[in-house]
């Protein structure tokens, strides 16, 4: 058994509702836009906002601002560096589901 809990694999950057929520709808198409995404997590303006820049930070997101039309967007797509991080905090977290059912079928 390994000397480290599967938790130990999760990265505090991508483990939090609203960010691994946008690496997992960035994973299904090739961008979205800030509206889109504010939306389907049922998020403010605000907070959405806070989530990107720290994705952005990290590395995990790319963020393009332009307009379309006369309407000013922002539309935002996962980098191969985050979609790798989803990739690794998902393996994680099957990691660390099948230990607690492991452990709940025989306890």
């Amino acid at each position: 058994m390994s000397d480290h809990h599967p938790a130990s694999g999760l990265d505090d950057a991508v483990h939090q509702r609203v960010r691994l929520g946008v690496l997992a709808i960035l994973a299904e198409v090739r961008d979205a836009d800030f509206a889109y995404l504010r939306d389907a997590l049922q998020v403010t303006d605000g907070n959405l906002s806070r989530h990107l820049q720290t994705l952005e930070q990290s590395g995990h997101v790319a963020v393009r601002k332009g307009f379309e039309g006369r309407r000013p967007r922002t539309w935002i797509a996962a980098t191969d560096a985050g979609r790798q991080a989803l990739e690794t905090e998902l393996g994680a977290l099957r990691t660390l589901i099948d230990r607690v059912d492991r452990a709940g079928a025989g306890g």
